[in-house]
């Protein structure tokens, strides 16, 4: 199959594959988001040994899947290791018994799940390394996994014998809105740029929601088709994925859904107010479903770390918990009839939000800033009656400042009075309160643009959807 975007990724495979040293590559991200395919579909000729871990297997029931994938590999009558120790001798043998030319492509798939209770895996990997891969530089050990937060504690946090091993790290983020389009492309959907959007807002670029859907039915009906129909394959998604990611995936769900109750985002101390969850178990929680890729963490314009904003990113956590969480029984046509309600317009003016900080780089790149030394920022006054919440700001080396205000609309956006007052009180409100000098600039991204009107003039900048891509 073809491999979609990753244009990056394929450029650090390529590096270790001419690579002249020994590589330990540590692959992670969240579930569905396409680590191993990406893996298997690059390496696939270059692999000389390639496993997975068992989902809640033995000790026992795992070294046996070891040695048949040994004995599939070589042919050679291995007996099943009495430890992993003697499991990893077993792959050096393997390995040196190969008569392959270059680089020798190990992949350890759903690392994690190797590591049950007291198996000593992580000592047999250690030795593995330690004391034969390492001075071997035709070595590519490439390991993954998805429950993030055990690849950061027992591997790349590591302060055993695998401290600072790992020669290089991945992170796999979801697609963009440009590569979501490609895969469409390539499945031979006909879908319209918006049609797009609404997508992600609902399940983010994640490619194993996208490939769930039926070419020949609207957006509408596929949603209604995976999230609301009796046998809906994401019904019960949200669970799933939290439950495989973390051992006690219920704190992290009460963070999960006292974020979703605020659009503008949350400090530290306000979610430990929200769940009553503190200390350093909060703080590895947040870390953890900050690398899984669920929340993501705001610097406060001219603030301390304590005054970071953390916001729920995961659009189909976002989804499932403002409607298939709230549904009374099974309404196959649930989305259908919420077309045009509250909550719907609501949610989507959130979800599009979302959409647009997950393409801060296309906005730069529109607003010809990509080569201006920048950063993004949020910004919430303290000062302002009723508050006044900037999600999105650039602050640029040129003496501007671009306020981002991010509206969702099915046609052109109107800018009406209230409006446009609102986003006049904000920047006046961020300028009065910041002392900042440099010229502020207001810009609206749109799905349209926005309807030239007498309060069209006032703004600097736009952005609309076709940038995005």
């Amino acid at each position: 199959m073809e491999i979609i975007g990753r244009t990056n990724e394929q450029h650090v495979f390529n590096l270790l594959l001419a690579s002249q040293s020994p590589e330990f590559l540590a692959v992670y991200g969240r579930r569905r988001v396409g680590k191993t395919f990406l893996i298997k579909e690059f390496f696939q000729k270059e692999f000389i040994f390639y496993i997975s871990g068992l989902a809640n297997a033995t000790k026992k029931e795992q070294l046996e899947n070891f040695q048949a994938t040994l004995i599939a590999y070589s042919k050679t009558p291995y007996t099943r290791a009495k430890d992993w120790p003697e499991a990893f001798r077993q792959l050096i043998h393997l390995v040196e018994s190969s008569h392959k030319r270059g680089k020798k492509v190990i992949f350890i798939d759903e690392l994690p799940w190797f590591d049950t209770p007291r198996s000593g895996f992580i000592t047999g990997l250690e030795y593995f390394w330690n004391t034969w891969a390492s001075s071997r530089p035709d070595i590519l050990l490439i390991v993954c996994g998805s429950a993030t937060s055990w690849m950061l504690n027992n591997l790349l946090k590591n302060r055993g014998g695998l401290h600072n091993r790992v020669t290089r790290r991945m992170a796999l983020e979801p697609f963009t809105l440009g590569e979501c389009e490609a895969f469409f492309k390539s499945k031979k959907f006909v879908l319209d740029r918006k049609s797009i959007i609404d997508i992600y807002m609902v399940f983010g670029g994640i490619p194993y929601y996208l490939n769930l859907f039926e070419k020949g039915l609207s957006v509408t009906q596929n949603i209604n088709n995976l999230c609301f129909a009796k046998d809906a394959a994401l019904k019960d998604e949200f669970s799933i994925m939290l439950s495989s990611l973390f051992k006690r995936s219920e704190n992290h769900r009460e963070i999960i859904q006292a974020l979703a109750k605020k659009r503008c985002g949350l400090t530290r101390d306000e979610i430990k107010e929200a769940t009553l969850l503190q200390g350093g178990g909060l703080t590895a929680m947040l870390e953890e479903l900050e690398q899984c890729g669920y929340i993501n963490v705001y610097n406060a314009y001219g603030k301390k770390n304590k005054e970071k904003l953390y916001q729920l990113i995961d659009f189909y956590s976002l989804f499932y918990l403002n409607f298939i969480s709230k549904r009374k029984g099974i309404d196959p046509e649930l989305w259908t009839k919420n077309i045009d309600s509250a909550t719907r317009r609501a949610w989507s003016g959130y979800a599009f939000e979302q959409v647009c900080l997950a393409h801060i780089s296309q906005i730069r790149r529109k607003l010809g800033i990509a080569g201006v030394v920048n950063y993004a920022a949020s910004w919430r006054s303290k000062k302002v009656a009723k508050g006044a919440q900037i999600d999105l700001l650039l602050d640029r080396n040129d003496n501007v400042i671009n306020i981002c205000e991010m509206k969702y609309a099915q046609g052109e956006y109107v800018i009406d009075k209230s409006t446009y007052e609102d986003v006049r009180n904000k920047r006046t409100a961020f300028i009065a309160e910041t002392k900042s000098r440099k010229s502020v600039h207001i810009t609206f991204v749109t799905p349209y643009g926005v309807h030239p009107n007498e309060y069209r003039e006032h703004i600097q900048s736009e952005v609309v959807m076709e940038d995005l891509f």
